[in-house]
C-alpha cells in the first residue's frame, strides 16, 4: 500500500511512522495501519455551496461501504464551488480546487479517494485533480433535487429563472408572482434538476466510466443514491486491490463515449472547456473541433430543460442514462471500459425505456443532428461553439448588424435604454468575459434580450460572446469565442453596425468587414480599459498563466499529471 511508506515500521523511520500512526489513534481499529487501503473521500460539501449542502450524509455512507470492504476511511473536505453564489464566477476557481485536490491527495496518506461533488464546477475539479495524481479514483455524483412546482407547472431550477425573469421585464408576469416562485423552484436537497452543468457532468462521468454504472441522475434526495454510495466505498477498496487506476479508465475511447452522451442527452456547453482541460491533464489528444466531427451527428433523445419539456427525476423514472445510451449504443466506442474493469458498452445491456415521452426512441429523435456545432472564421479563428437544440431553428442562418458591448456593465446599462438602437435582426455581441478579461470566464453570454424588443414579443437573438452560458439557459448563443478579445481575438475590433454573418449548417461566424479595414483596425479602448488587471493573488496568477477556451481554460504549467509520489518527510 502506497500508504504504508506513512505508518509502516519496515522503512526504517521507526520515528516518523510513530509520529503519522499515533496522530490518527483516535478510536480507528488497532489493525487499521496493518497494510490495509486507506481511501480519502474529498467532499465537496458545503453551506456556501446549497447543492452540494448533503454530501455529509451521503460522505457517511460511503464510508460505511470502504469500512465493510476493510479499508480505512477518511473525510477530506476538499474547496467547494457554489455556482448561485461566488463572485465573479465560480469557473475562476476551477483551476484553483483542482490544483489544491491534487495537491491534497498526494501529499497524505492515501491509497485511493471517493470523489463527492455535485454543484457545475466540483465534479470536474474533482476529476481534473485525480487525472493528475492518478491514485484509483471513483466518483460520487450528488444527484439532482425534486421537481418544485408553481401554481400547479413543474420548475426547471435555472431555466425557468431565465425564461419567467424575462416575462416580468415583458411585463407579462408580476414581480411579486416571480419573487413568490423561489419557495417552490428549489424543492428538496441536490443540484439542478434541467440538464444543466451539474447533471450534465454526472452523466459525463458516468459515461467516462468513473461511476459505478447506473448512478448519474439518481435523485439526490432518493434512498437508492446512499446505497450506490455504500457500494461505492466498496469499490473503492476494489479498486485499490486491483490498482485500476484513472489512466486506465480516461483514454480516448472513454472521451469519444462522453461527447456521444454529451449530444444524446442534450447537455450543456460548459462540458465543452471541462472535458477539454481532463483531456490536458491525461495527455488524451483532444480538440475543439472533436467535438463536432464525433458528436455532429448524434440524435437528441432526451427531452429534457433546456432543451426540451422534462426534469431530472422524470429522466430517472423512464431509465436514465443508460436506457437513453443504448439507443445509441453502436456510436459508442466499445473498447472503454469502467471503474468496475467491465466495458462501458456492455453496462447498456437490457436497459429499457420506460417512458418514450421522456427517452424518445432512436428512429423518432428530438432532433436528428443534436451534438455542440463548432464554428469557425475571421470572428473566431481558434474556434466558438453553439449548441444548435437550445437554439431557435430559424436564426442558426442569420445575417444581421452587430451591437456591441465592451463589458457587461455596459450591456447592464444599455440593454434596458429605450432607445438603444435595436432590432430584431441585429446580432448582439458581448466581449471582455472570457478567461483573461473577466476573469473566469463568467456565464453571461446568454445576453438578455433588450427590454424594447421584450416588450414586443421578441424572446430569442443571435448572441456572440467569448464568454460561457449557464447550461440551464438556452437560446441562440455562440460562446466561447476564442482567442477573447483581452487575448488579442478579433472580437475585440468587431465595430456596432458591422455586419455579422452566423451559418451554423456551414460551421462559419464571420463579419463583413473589407480585410484591409479589419487588419488596420485597434482594438476598442473602452473594452481594453474594462479588462481584468489584478495586481496580486490567485486572479494575478490566473490571468497570466489560463488557456484560452478552445484549450480548456486550464493554467499552462497544470496541463499534464505529476503522480502520486512524494520523495521527502515531513519530519
Amino acid at each position: 500500500m502506497r500508504s504504508d511508506a506513512w505508518y509502516s515500521d519496515a522503512g526504517g523511520n521507526v520515528r516518523d511512522a510513530y509520529i503519522h500512526r499515533a496522530w490518527m489513534r483516535r478510536g480507528t481499529p488497532e489493525d487499521s495501519f496493518d497494510g490495509r487501503p486507506h481511501i480519502a473521500i474529498a467532499n465537496t460539501a458545503s453551506d456556501l455551496t446549497p447543492c452540494n449542502a448533503h454530501l455529509d450524509e451521503v460522505a457517511a455512507s460511503v464510508k460505511a461501504g470502504v469500512w465493510a470492504a476493510g479499508g480505512v476511511p477518511h473525510n477530506l473536505p476538499v474547496m467547494s464551488l457554489g455556482e448561485t453564489l461566488v463572485r465573479p464566477t465560480a469557473m475562476l476557481w476551477r483551476n484553483l480546487a483542482a490544483m489544491a485536490i491534487e495537491e491534497m491527495l498526494r501529499a497524505n496518506p492515501v491509497d485511493g479517494v471517493v470523489l463527492l461533488g455535485g454543484c457545475d464546477k466540483t465534479i470536474p475539479a474533482l476529476l481534473m485533480a485525480a487525472a493528475s495524481v492518478d491514485l484509483p479514483a471513483v466518483v460520487v455524483p450528488g444527484g439532482p433535487m425534486l421537481t418544485g412546482t408553481f401554481r400547479g407547472q413543474p420548475l426547471g431550477c435555472g431555466t425557468d429563472v431565465w425564461r419567467l425573469s424575462e416575462e416580468v421585464r415583458a411585463g407579462t408576469l408580476a414581480a411579486r408572482e416571480f419573487t413568490a416562485s423561489e419557495s417552490s423552484m428549489i424543492r428538496s436537497k441536490g443540484h439542478c434538476n434541467t440538464m444543466g452543468t451539474a447533471s450534465t457532468m454526472a452523466c459525463l462521468a458516468e459515461a467516462l466510466g468513473m461511476t459505478l454504472p447506473g448512478f448519474a441522475g439518481t435523485p439526490a434526495a432518493d434512498a437508492r443514491l446512499l446505497t450506490l454510495a455504500h457500494a461505492t466505498g466498496r469499490l473503492a477498496v476494489d479498486l485499490v486491490h486491483r490498482d485500476h487506476r484513472p489512466s486506465a479508465v480516461l483514454s480516448a475511447a472513454a472521451f469519444h463515449n462522453a461527447i456521444v452522451t454529451l449530444a444524446a442527452v442534450g447537455g450543456s456547453t460548459n462540458a465543452v472547456v471541462h472535458l477539454l482541460a481532463l483531456a490536458g491533464r491525461l495527455g488524451v489528444p483532444l480538440e475543439l473541433d472533436d467535438f463536432d466531427r464525433i458528436g455532429h451527428a448524434v440524435p437528441l433523445l432526451v427531452d429534457l430543460q433546456p432543451s426540451g419539456r422534462h426534469l431530472m427525476d422524470d429522466f430517472h423514472r423512464a431509465g436514465g442514462l443508460r436506457a437513453a445510451l443504448a439507443e445509441v449504443a453502436d456510436l459508442l466506442a466499445p473498447e472503454a471500459v469502467t471503474v468496475t474493469g467491465e466495458r462501458f458498452v456492455d453496462t447498456l445491456a437490457d436497459q429499457p425505456v420506460w417512458d418514450a415521452d421522456v427517452i424518445t426512441p432512436r428512429h423518432a429523435p428530438l432532433i436528428e443532428a443534436a451534438g455542440i456545432a463548432v464554428l469557425h472564421g475571421n470572428l473566431a479563428p481558434d474556434g466558438a461553439i453553439i449548441k444548435p437544440a437550445a437554439a431557435s431553428p430559424a436564426l442558426l442562418v442569420h445575417r444581421g448588424p452587430a451591437v456591441v458591448f465592451d463589458s457587461i456593465e455596459d450591456a447592464h446599462a444599455r440593454l434596458e435604454d429605450p432607445d438603444l438602437d435595436v432590432t430584431a435582426d441585429s446580432v448582439l455581441v458581448l466581449r471582455g468575459c472570457g478567461p483573461r478579461g473577466y476573469p473566469g470566464m463568467p456565464e453571461v453570454g446568454n445576453l438578455p434580450i433588450p427590454r424594447r424588443l421584450v416588450q414586443q414579443g421578441v424572446r430569442d437573438m443571435v448572441r456572440i460572446s467569448d464568454a460561457r452560458m449557464s447550461g440551464t439557459a438556452y437560446g441562440t448563443v455562440v460562446l466561447h469565442v476564442a482567442p477573447e478579445a483581452a487575448a488579442g481575438g478579433p472580437l475585440g475590433r468587431l465595430r456596432t453596425g458591422d455586419v455579422v454573418v452566423l451559418d451554423v449548417p456551414a460551421r462559419t461566424l464571420d463579419a463583413e468587414v473589407d480585410p484591409d479595414v479589419w487588419a488596420a483596425r485597434l482594438p476598442s479602448e473602452a473594452s481594453t480599459a474594462a479588462y481584468a488587471q489584478p495586481l496580486r493573488g490567485w486572479e494575478r496568477l490566473y490571468v497570466d498563466h489560463v488557456l484560452q477556451a478552445d484549450r480548456g481554460a486550464d493554467l499552462d504549467f497544470l496541463v499534464g499529471r505529476s503522480g502520486s509520489e512524494v520523495s521527502r518527510e515531513s519530519h
